[in-house]
């Protein structure tokens, strides 16, 4: 039973491991989809090659945290092997409990995968993560999610350029997208060029990567509008839009004072 015992620790400090290595990578500037990423990869020695591992690597806090969670990984995954070895290596035990050693096991990582979705329990964990990274490392803890709204209508999303969108080879300055209630953060060419705040005369191209800060519908809005007549008329409605809910917010703090 001891060995059992192990494994099912094992498993719960692996994923608590995994959720603190990716509110410090989340910290250091990784959207939460890419840290909860490059986490696992990490700690499961997957390693894979993509633009956000370079990224990690040129970063020394980012470097760290990944060094010591294959470090951790490591250890781990071998610790995992070794206690699953010894839950089922004993003379004594009959078949019918190695079905009930099975059905633990199989039962204990349904729950966890269970615990692991539920937004309340990630609340409590990410405020505890938050207080401990914020106390014992030098990684500044800043809640972006709530600097930025993002549990409101709000979002940031990457927007890939292709052919025939309405965005493709116009200026800032041309598509007035800031008029709609969109921010371009920023923007990432094809050959991993970088450009912080651009500026009006910025010039979007296919097979950018655009970074924007926006209202969830107008996002998708103009990620599906294309470059024709239809697109144009879309983005006065979106506009006009964006117009009606300004004069709606204005006459709601007026009345609020």
């Amino acid at each position: 039973m001891a060995p059992l015992i192990s494994l099912i620790i094992i498993f719960i400090l692996s994923m608590l491991i995994t959720r603190i290595a990716t509110e410090a990578l989340v910290h250091t500037g990784l959207s939460r989809q890419s840290a909860k990423f490059q986490a696992r990869s990490a700690f499961t020695g997957v390693g894979f090659t993509t633009s956000e591992s370079e990224s990690i690597v040129k970063n020394p806090a980012r470097r760290r945290i990944i060094l010591s969670l294959m470090l951790i990984g490591n250890v781990g995954i071998i610790s995992a092997v070794a206690s699953l070895m010894l839950t089922f290596v004993d003379s004594k035990q009959g078949a019918l409990d190695d079905i009930w050693r099975i059905v633990i096991i199989v039962g204990s990582l349904f729950l966890f995968w269970q615990l692991s979705k539920s937004k309340y329990l990630e609340k409590i964990i990410v405020r505890m993560v938050n207080k401990a990274l914020e106390k014992f490392s030098e990684i500044k803890v800043t809640d972006y999610v709530e600097l930025l709204n993002l549990t409101g209508e709000y979002e940031i999303t990457v927007l890939k350029v292709k052919e025939g969108d309405w965005l493709e080879n116009k200026e800032l300055n041309d598509v007035k997208i800031n008029k709609e209630g969109v921010n371009l953060i920023a923007v990432r060419r094809k050959d991993n060029t970088f450009i912080g705040t651009p500026q009006g005369d910025t010039k979007i191209l296919e097979g950018d990567n655009l970074i924007m800060y926006g209202r969830e519908k107008n996002l998708k809005n103009l990620e599906k509008r294309k470059n024709d007549p239809r697109g144009k008329a879309e983005h006065e409605k979106a506009v006009k839009d964006q117009e009606k809910e300004l004069q709606r917010q204005e006459t709601k703090d007026r009345k609020g004072r």
